[in-house]
């Protein structure tokens, strides 16, 4: 359109940093078997998303794993929050626990099409039979298949690992190598009508995750440990636990990043709480030790999908001053943000290096950031020195003497 000879025009620059809402982290997605599932609303191998908060269509689900699965998820979700956004991927049962293993690896590796199916980006996932092993010396094919279909949806997943003793829950961890995984140690025991039966832990961990999630404004900053656990007639098996004593078998599973949840004790002093059933966790299985924590990997998996929303909107802009310092400063606000929030610790301000942005790159349409974030670390133990302090008595001996002298 042209502009007018009598008349005005208006123009709107885009030159301003832009603002980012984020992405709600909560959202999850389970992959499980129920036989007796509604078939049209739950048809196999076809993502179905709903909110658990819907007792209608979460009946329709049947009384198989995945009904469970949400039971769980909604144990945990308290106040206002009653409802979780949830996508199921139902697959077949198989003739064989190898079987129904299998269906849910091959499940795994249709996860890529799912956000476009459900208009949603799941990032709690839960796969069922991660236990299941064809023997010591295999890994799940489940486990296999979680780590390439995590990375991605930029998602993690609490993983049920063998519970019958601590050597099979550490062996089964030994399997694991990645930064998305967060292996489980102890499943839950749980009524079902007047029934008591053991059930997966996973789901109530995801429910937990949501939970913590949404009293930090939906953000996936802040770790889960040390939180209750709702909902639970007992565990499928007691982890002795003690604060102090890190001989214990819960301390040891912890050691080898086994997460456990235990029971509560009154009047015992090395015990996690009073009462309930705490769970207790923070690590994922990755090598390094510099994204161990997995509510850091969230956080920074939250500020990477900031980081998308705001590149997205200055692709295909022509490279100038104006339009670079806009980016850069929308990247930095966002960061200046979080850590006024106490998201992060800090960040590196100086994230455009004139040595890794040569002409010969912007020639080409190429411009090189680097960001530093440092996430904020979850407190995991307490070391204090408890001494005498010899300057209060020598305080009381001063305070007696200051005390008789106005005696007279």
């Amino acid at each position: 359109m042209s502009n007018p000879i009598f008349g005005m025009s208006v123009a709107r620059p885009n030159d301003e940093p832009v603002p980012t809402a984020g992405a709600d982290f909560s959202k999850m997605l389970l992959i499980e078997t129920s036989a007796d599932a509604d078939a049209t609303a739950f048809p196999i191998g076809q993502p179905r998303r709903f909110s658990s908060s819907d007792a209608a269509t979460v009946a329709k689900l049947g009384t198989g794993p995945l009904r469970d699965a949400v039971a769980g998820i909604n144990s945990q979700l308290t106040g206002l929050n009653v409802g979780a956004d949830v996508t199921v991927y139902r697959v077949a049962e198989g003739t064989t626990p190898a079987q129904t293993a299998a269906n849910i690896a091959a499940a795994l590796g249709q996860v890529g099409y799912i956000p476009s199916a459900v208009n949603t980006t799941p990032r709690l996932i839960w796969a069922g039979r991660t236990a299941w092993r064809r023997d010591a010396d295999t890994v799940s094919p489940v486990v296999a298949a979680l780590p390439e279909a995590l990375e991605k949806l930029l998602a993690i997943a609490p993983v049920d690992v063998d519970d019958t003793s601590a050597a099979n829950a550490i062996d089964a961890r030994e399997t694991m190598n990645s930064q998305r995984l967060m292996p489980i140690g102890v499943a839950a025991r749980v009524y079902e009508g007047v029934n008591l039966v053991t059930r997966p832990m996973g789901p109530r961990v995801l429910g937990l995750f949501a939970r913590v999630d949404n009293e930090n404004e939906g953000k996936p900053f802040d770790p889960i440990a040390n939180r209750a656990i709702y909902g639970l007639a007992g565990l499928s098996r007691p982890i002795p636990f003690s604060l102090f004593d890190g001989s214990t078998e819960g301390q040891q599973l912890l050691d080898a990043e086994v997460s456990i949840v235990v029971p509560g004790e009154v009047n015992v002093d090395g015990a996690i709480a009073e009462g309930g059933h705490t769970f207790i966790g923070t690590d994922n299985t990755d090598t390094g030790e510099l994204w161990k924590q997995i509510h850091q990997v969230r956080g920074a998996d939250y500020i990477t999908v900031k980081l998308i929303e705001i590149t997205r909107r200055f692709l295909g802009q022509k490279i100038t001053v104006d339009m670079a310092e806009a980016y850069v400063n929308s990247i930095l606000f966002m960061l200046r943000d979080h850590k006024a929030a106490g998201d992060i610790l800090g960040y590196d301000r100086e994230v455009f290096i004139p040595d890794r942005n040569s002409p010969e790159n912007i020639r080409l349409g190429r411009i090189k950031l680097d960001l530093g974030i440092e996430p904020a670390p979850v407190f995991k133990r307490a070391a204090i020195d408890l001494r005498r302090h010899r300057p209060a008595v020598e305080g009381l001996v001063a305070d007696i003497v200051a005390r008789l002298n106005t005696i007279g």
